[in-house]
């Protein structure tokens, strides 16, 4: 596939994805979901050595504003619940993918643009960023995971507020409520996702691989995330990097992880 509303440049196994919508403050279309789920689903499994994903916005004043509201305005019979359905399909690929995947929040992510945030496994904010679920100024709900993901994230009561107020978050009350990982000066939050998905590229990628999906089962609301940790621990047990892991501790040298 052909991406006209993404942009992705691999630098040394780490893809900078970036929503390349400037001139609609990278607002979320049709387009942009089918060239994300292709992203994720298709091309970012197949790219060897890929340590990691940062997803940023075009532009300096938006990360993703929102969707594109122009699209829901002739929404008939079911359309609400199948644009929904989607857009929750597609933000569950990101949030599964087994490679860390880091939200760069470099202005505005608002609806649609935070929810992609929260989905993400970790959240990097320029000191700019502004977080916000505004639906309810519109007459709707989040619907692609916000009344989910928010409470996960920073507590039923404060969601609840932020949901049902509209109110913006603010970088360093993001922070400070557990929303986001790290608040760094404008410019600089590419730079700081680089720093810790080199980190965990150090460290072994089955094991990785499995604390995501332990900690996606643990909300998953229908599956046990205690025995999906026991059943986890016994699979790396068996692998090639705890041996090497395990040995390595013990000889006191650096590790070498294969994958294996």
């Amino acid at each position: 596939m052909k991406y006209e509303n993404i942009l992705a440049k691999n630098v040394r196994g780490i893809v900078t994805l970036t929503i390349n919508r400037e001139k609609a403050m990278n607002a979320l279309n049709k387009h942009v979901f089918n060239e994300l789920e292709h992203f994720f689903a298709v091309s970012a499994p197949k790219k060897k050595n890929l340590k990691g994903i940062i997803i940023t916005g075009a532009g300096e004043k938006a990360f993703v504003a929102g969707a594109d509201i122009k699209e829901f305005l002739d929404f008939k019979g079911d359309d609400a619940m199948d644009v929904s359905a989607r857009g929750q399909g597609v933000f569950d690929l990101i949030e599964k993918f087994s490679k860390p995947v880091i939200a760069a929040v470099n202005g505005f992510a608002l609806g649609g643009g935070c929810e992609l945030a929260m989905a993400c496994h970790m959240r990097i904010a320029s000191d700019r960023a502004r977080f916000g679920q505004p639906e309810v100024n519109l007459g709707i709900i989040p619907g692609y995971g916000g009344t989910q993901r928010l409470p996960q994230l920073i507590g039923r009561g404060r969601a609840l507020e932020y949901l049902m107020t509209g109110d913006m978050i603010g970088a360093e009350d993001a922070y400070r409520m557990g929303l986001v990982n790290h608040v760094v000066p404008h410019g600089e939050e590419v730079k700081k996702a680089k720093e810790i998905i080199e980190k965990i590229a150090s460290k072994a990628p089955i094991a990785v691989a499995k604390i995501i999906e332990c900690v996606d089962d643990a909300y998953n609301g229908v599956l046990d995330g205690f025995d999906s940790e026991v059943r986890s621990f016994g699979a790396v047990a068996h692998s090639e990097d705890f041996k090497e892991g395990a040995s390595a501790f013990v000889e006191r040298r650096k590790a070498e992880f294969k994958g294996k």
